[in-house]
C-alpha cells in the first residue's frame, strides 16, 4: 500500500482518501459522492446537457484522483444516452491498490471504476457505447492540447495545498480550452478565486454547494 494515501469514510458513506503529505482528503469529509454529484453532475454536467443538446459533449477533468467524478459522469451519460468524450489530467495517479478498495461500484450500483482505474495513460479507450475516456499523466500548466471542451470539472486540491492551481494564470489557460458557452465548475468559492477566474474573461455564478459547503461555483465563457 502507498504510504502517503489511504482510503477513509465520509459522512454519506462514501469513501475518499486521505493524501498525507497534503494533510487534504480528495473529496469533502461529509460525503464524497453527495459532494461531486452537486458541484460536478447537477452544476456541471446536466447544465451542459440542457445547453448543448445536440452535440458530443466534450469534457475535460482536473484531478482524475479517484474516478469518482467520471463514474458519475458515465453513469449521467448512460441514463441520458449522451455521448461525453472525458479528458482527464493527474500528477500523482491514484495506486490501484486503493483505488480498488474503494466502495462507489457497490453504492451507485454501477460497474466502471476498475475500467477507468486500469485503463492505460494517454491512449483513449471506450468505457461504454457513450463514454469515452483518456487520461493524462502530467501537471496542468504542462498540458498542450487542441481540444476544446464544453465543460470542465476543476477539483484540484484546496488553495490551502496547492496554492499555484488557483492562480490567475490557470484561469486563464483553462479560459482558452473552453468552447464558446463552455463551463466550468469547482466547490471552491473563495473570493479571490472568483476574482481570478473573471479577470480571465468568465462570467462567475454562485450556487448553493452540498452539505457542509455553502457555496460553489460555476465560470461561463461568454
Amino acid at each position: 500500500m502507498n504510504s502517503t494515501v489511504r482510503v477513509i469514510p465520509t459522512a454519506d458513506g462514501s469513501h475518499t482518501v486521505f493524501n498525507e503529505i497534503l494533510g487534504k482528503p480528495y473529496h469533502s469529509v461529509h460525503g464524497a459522492i453527495q459532494e461531486s454529484q452537486r458541484v460536478y453532475i447537477e452544476v456541471g454536467l446536466q447544465a451542459a446537457l440542457e445547453k448543448f443538446p445536440h452535440e458530443e459533449l466534450q469534457i475535460f477533468e482536473m484531478g482524475f484522483g479517484t474516478g469518482l467524478n467520471a463514474l458519475l459522469t458515465v453513469r449521467e451519460a448512460e441514463l441520458h444516452q449522451r455521448r461525453v468524450n472525458y479528458v482527464a489530467i493527474d500528477t500523482y495517479p491514484l495506486p490501484l491498490a486503493e483505488s480498488r478498495q474503494l466502495n462507489y461500484d457497490a453504492l451507485l450500483h454501477t460497474s466502471y471504476l476498475p475500467a477507468l482505474h486500469e485503463s492505460p495513460w494517454h491512449e483513449p479507450l471506450v468505457i461504454s457505447p457513450y463514454f469515452t475516456l483518456t487520461k493524462l499523466e502530467g501537471i496542468l500548466q504542462d498540458l498542450k492540447t487542441e481540444k476544446r471542451f464544453h465543460l470542465i470539472y476543476y477539483d484540484a486540491f484546496a488553495p490551502s495545498a496547492q496554492p499555484e492551481l488557483w492562480e490567475p494564470n490557470i484561469f486563464q489557460q483553462l479560459a482558452t480550452l473552453l468552447l464558446p458557452g463552455g463551463m466550468m465548475t469547482t466547490y471552491c468559492s473563495k473570493s479571490y478565486v472568483q476574482r481570478n477566474m473573471r479577470a480571465a474573461g468568465l462570467t462567475v455564478e454562485k450556487h448553493p454547494g452540498p452539505y457542509g459547503k455553502r457555496d460553489i461555483l460555476r465560470a461561463v465563457n461568454g
